[in-house]
């Protein structure tokens, strides 16, 4: 979604009501535009403050000619967030219910996700198995309807490829 106030509180509340777990990343730096922490915050109607715990996070990591108040703006967050660590760069993420707030940045993204992971339940597995054939998708569409009628408990999705001159279909079956 874009980086606009009104429409995060929106798509935040929808998807919070909706999802077991919703992310989003991007929109927590220092700068004007990183607004994603401000909009969390009104989507769960609570106040930013800085975040005692987070501040000293940044102290440690920056030394002090380093540690300006546009760094420190990363420590302002919305009151009761629960922090998410950063290993690679201090900063925190964090949580609020069912929302992770997560970097932009994809590598440290990732290393917060290291940290998200142990909190999520995980679900039923999920297998999926891939067919790839030399036929088209008008050839398979009533067969492929009428396995899936059967077999309601699996995901049953047909994907037309071009490659080459050739066209052909991917089968996928997930459940």
């Amino acid at each position: 979604i874009q980086d606009q106030h009104d429409e995060i509180i929106t798509h935040v509340n929808v998807a919070r009501k909706s999802y077991d777990y919703v992310f989003t990343t991007g929109g927590i730096g220092p700068t004007h535009d990183d607004i994603t922490t401000d909009a969390v915050a009104a989507a769960f109607g609570v106040d930013v403050e800085r975040n005692v715990e987070a501040e000293a996070i940044l102290q440690n990591y920056y030394t002090e000619t380093r540690l300006n108040e546009a760094r420190l703006k990363m420590a302002d967050l919305p009151v009761g967030a629960e922090l998410i660590a950063n290993p690679v760069s201090a900063a925190p993420g964090f949580k609020l219910d069912n929302v992770f707030v997560l970097a932009g940045v994809p590598k440290i993204m990732q290393g917060m996700l290291g940290y998200v992971i142990e909190q999520i339940a995980a679900g039923d597995e999920i297998i999926s198995h891939s067919i790839a054939c030399d036929l088209k998708e008008s050839e398979i569409a009533d067969g492929l309807g009428t396995v899936q009628a059967r077999f309601e408990d699996v995901d049953i999705g047909s994907y037309q490829n071009f490659k080459d001159g050739i066209l052909s279909v991917s089968i996928v079956l997930r459940g």
